[in-house]
């Protein structure tokens, strides 16, 4: 009886082992066919799918191996720092102040570096991705973030209001860094270094505003007007297809085909607003519109009194320099007789959705901002019907738009100076601060005519470049920058003014 007990035991046991095993078996198989799935549909996400997955955290190099991790860089990097902080200081101090008085808004009297010290954290190189797209160049796309502990302190004085010293805290940039080298067969082999922020992914500069010693509610949108400064800075000078051009070795090159140059003239009929959101207690808006496509450089319609759908009939030219990646903006203010005045709407037209010679009416729904995601307020603003024309320029029209935007520059200095128009960004009217007819006659366009009062970005950017030499000897080289008044020595200096000729119709 025992024996025949043992034997059934004994085939239960094995049984139930066989079973268990079995089971194991068509898991662990299940588990490898369910991983090998997730790793093929990782494997098929884009770009884009794997940037909603990681957000903002997310490096270029994690799933396209075309960007390569560069630790033994960061090392280094984190080694020389405080040299390049040092040198970088030296540039921001030479090159950034001067701007700033040119993109300074028009609220603001004074804006200066009280203090400025880069810190003592170094910037991390996420990866870096080396491409041939050109013969003769090298293209170097580098992945730059920078979570650092600088010290920056911003003088900032207003009407009727003492400097009241602003800190920049929390300083956080995110951008990938577009660097093309110009290849030569003399020593050092490379003639000249192209430098650019990519457009897309968009750069990120985050930041918190902290007064010192004062309130930030001693100015009224103080924050707002810094942070539209910053971003129409970084846009308008090194945001692709903008960028700065270096010459190396201290020999005279030629670097003309790496600087920026219009492309093509975008003839723009602001028609009409329909529907457009009332910002006034009593009575109704006064809307005017802005048009442009650099920041630096706008022109704007005639102000429609009393008029939620207004008619302004008005048509600008506008210069492109890079249709594939720029866009033309358009926005809608209430004009403000007493205060500043308050934006109604914003729209925006990607120039790639243009075919050249072709004229088109669009219908374009204004927006409270571009980023969507930040607004809380999404409630119909309006349209705006625009007609819009690309026109791509031969060279003889190239040359003939160089030379306009010179003239146009100086004339825009000198209203500048007059006081007709508060800074270099502030648009210009149909009306105001237009050029005379004596520039206007001379300088046009190959049959239009550009004399809109704006221009190119001329010598007042050349301390880039010159002060790149400063960041040469804290490094143990001098790297000649060029800073000609001419406007043709580097991209900074003749990138062209976009804001166009003057108004094709007048009020």
């Amino acid at each position: 009886m025992g024996l025949i007990t043992g034997i059934l035991t004994g085939m239960i046991c094995g049984i139930g082992l066989m079973a268990v095993w079995k089971h194991m078996t068509r898991y662990r198989s299940n588990k490898r066919i369910a991983k090998a799935v997730d790793v093929t549909v990782m494997g098929c996400l884009c770009r884009d799918d794997l940037k909603k997955v990681c957000g903002d955290n997310f490096p270029e190099w994690i799933s396209f191996p075309v960007y390569e991790q560069v630790k033994w860089l960061n090392k280094q990097l984190s080694k020389l720092w405080p040299f390049i902080a040092e040198a970088g200081e030296a540039i921001i101090k030479e090159s950034v102040e001067p701007l700033l008085e040119d993109y300074r808004p028009p609220g603001i009297t004074s804006l200066k570096f009280s203090k400025l010290s880069l810190g003592t954290v170094a910037p991390k190189i996420e990866g870096i991705r080396v491409q041939s797209l050109k013969k003769g160049q090298i293209t170097m796309d580098i992945d730059f973030r920078w979570g650092g502990d600088p010290n920056i302190v911003l003088g900032v004085e207003a009407a009727m209001v003492a400097s009241i010293p602003i800190q920049l805290k929390n300083l956080q940039v995110f951008t990938v860094i577009r660097v093309i080298f110009q290849l030569t067969e003399e020593i050092p082999c490379i003639s000249a270094v192209v430098v650019a922020l990519l457009s897309e992914p968009k750069p990120r500069i985050d930041y918190v505003l902290k007064a010192v010693g004062g309130s930030l509610t001693a100015l009224p949108g103080l924050s707002d007007m810094i942070d539209d400064t910053v971003n129409t800075i970084v846009t308008d000078m090194l945001e692709w297809p903008h960028r700065i051009v270096v010459p190396i070795g201290g020999i005279p090159v030629d670097t003309s085909d790496l600087e920026l140059k219009p492309q093509g003239k975008l003839t723009v009929t602001i028609v009409k607003a329909n529907g457009l959101k009332n910002h006034e207690m009593i009575g109704k808006s006064d809307p005017y519109a802005v048009v442009y496509i650099r920041p630096l450089f706008k022109v704007k319609t005639k102000t429609i009194d009393n008029n939620l759908n207004p008619v302004w009939d008005q048509t600008f030219e506008l210069i492109a320099e890079d249709k594939e990646t720029q866009s033309l903006f358009v926005e809608v203010f209430d004009k403000d007789n007493i205060g500043q005045d308050e934006r109604m709407g914003v729209a925006k037209l990607p120039l790639n959705e243009l075919v050249a010679d072709a004229a088109k009416e669009i219908e374009l729904r204004l927006l409270p901002k571009l980023d969507m995601l930040k607004v809380k307020d999404k409630k119909d603003r309006g349209t705006i019907t625009i007609k819009v024309l690309y026109h791509e320029f031969n060279k003889e029209e190239q040359l003939a738009a160089l030379e306009a935007e010179k003239a146009i520059l100086e004339e825009r200095k000198k209203l500048k100076a007059e006081g007709v128009i508060g800074s270099t960004m502030d648009a210009v009217g149909s009306g105001v601060g237009m050029v005379g007819s004596g520039i206007g006659a001379g300088v046009g366009l190959v049959g239009t005519g550009l004399g809109a009062g704006v221009g190119i970005v001329g010598s007042g950017f050349g301390a880039v470049g010159s002060g790149l030499s400063k960041a040469g000897k804290f490094m143990g080289r001098t790297f000649t920058g060029s800073s000609k008044k001419n406007g043709s020595s580097t991209p900074v200096n003749s990138v062209q003014e976009n804001g166009g000729a003057k108004p094709l119709k007048s009020e």
